[in-house]
């Protein structure tokens, strides 16, 4: 029985002899062809450019608050704080060595100019005073004698000069003994209040011991440091108000100004002078100072609507003609608890109240009056 020879199965499986194969290959090639001649009809046959769109559609406007604001004068009111400072202060010092006799004074007395303070033990002065008065008559009588023998011719000019130079050699000693002898009563140097007594009865001093301190606090200065830009609106005499911080408010005037600037912090000292009768307000006191300087035409607002300008300047950004925005710089000349008065705006002004973060100066905005509730401010 002959065996059947089994298929050969090694050899490439080929479709050629198919009847769909050729079909398929000829189907990939006219895809092909189509899809490169899509790709490349941009090229073959350009369409028409789309009408732009965006030139036809007009740019969205942002909608904000204004406000009409009206100027009105303004009072310009230079305010610093300081403190209070006596008018006149020094230091008593003994002048002549001794125990101390007497205190006539008590600490925090009022005293006059020259009132005596205390005593200083002075009977060796005394002593020397007495002595040099002595040899004062004793050298005036010689110098009268020389003088009369000279007019009778019996003296000499020499023997005048010399008695002339003995009875002045007297005299100073005589001062000089009556000057240490007034050395030994301490008095105040000029009228105030006695803040400071070291003295006791039966202690010693030496001479040039500090033994006393006096304030003289009528009137009383007040001391502030003014910033270089405000300096040229003060002027000596103008009048000021004072108020301190025990609750008490007072009239000055100023009464210096500095001519040279804190190296630190490049501010000017301004004094202001108050009356203190009896010396009743001490020095030392925290104050504040309200100076003013003069009128300005000026805006009330809300210190919430400034807005920095590109450069970092201050200002407020407005509503113009064409509904346009404008940044105006301005300055703040005063301002309170319930807003700000800025310069540098016209007599009038449409304020932007809401909206000014979402707008830049030139750009076209839809205007609406605020609402109160939101633009009502708040009034002197």
């Amino acid at each position: 029985m002959a065996k059947d020879s089994a298929p050969d199965l090694t050899g490439q499986i080929t479709f050629t002899s198919d009847k769909g194969a050729s079909r398929s290959k000829w189907t990939a090639i006219l895809l092909a062809i189509l899809l490169v001649g899509w790709m490349g009809s941009g090229f073959v046959l350009p369409t028409e450019e789309p009408e732009e769109v965006a030139a036809d559609v007009a740019p969205k406007i942002v909608t904000v608050a204004v406000k009409d604001s009206q100027a009105e004068n303004i009072q310009l009111v230079l305010r610093a704080e300081g403190q209070s400072v006596p008018d006149r202060s020094t230091t008593i010092l003994a002048k002549a060595n001794g125990q101390v006799t007497s205190v006539a004074v008590s600490r925090g007395d009022l005293v006059d100019a020259g009132q005596e303070i205390g005593r200083i033990d002075g009977e060796t002065l005394q002593a020397q005073l007495l002595q040099a008065q002595t040899q004062l008559d004793q050298a005036t009588r010689d110098y009268d004698n020389a003088i009369a023998l000279q007019d009778r011719g019996v003296a000499t000019q020499d023997r005048v000069s010399q008695a002339r130079a003995a009875k002045a050699a007297a005299e100073a000693a005589v001062t000089a003994a009556q000057e240490q002898l007034d050395n030994t009563i301490i008095r105040a140097p000029f009228p105030g209040r006695l803040n400071d007594l070291t003295l006791d009865v039966g202690e010693f001093v030496d001479n040039g011991d500090a033994v006393a301190e006096v304030l003289d606090n009528d009137p009383l200065s007040v001391v502030v440091q003014v910033p270089q830009q405000a300096l040229s609106r003060l002027e000596k005499g103008q009048t000021a108000e004072v108020s301190f911080i025990t609750g008490e408010v007072v009239q000055g005037t100023v009464s210096f100004i500095g001519s040279n600037a804190d190296q630190q912090t490049r501010t000017f000292r301004v004094e202001i002078s108050v009356d203190n009768p009896d010396s009743v307000m001490p020095a030392g006191l925290s104050a504040r100072v309200a100076i003013p300087t003069g009128e300005a035409r000026g805006h009330f607002i809300s210190p919430a609507i400034l807005s920095l300008g590109t450069a970092g300047e201050l200002g407020v950004k407005t509503v113009a003609e064409g509904d346009q925005v404008a940044f105006v710089p301005v300055s703040i000349v005063r301002a309170q608890t319930d807003g700000i008065w800025i310069t540098g705006l016209g007599e009038t002004a449409r304020l932007i109240t809401i909206g000014q973060g979402f707008v830049q100066a030139g750009d076209v905005v839809d205007p609406q009056p605020a609402a109160p509730a939101l633009s009502a401010e708040a009034s002197q």
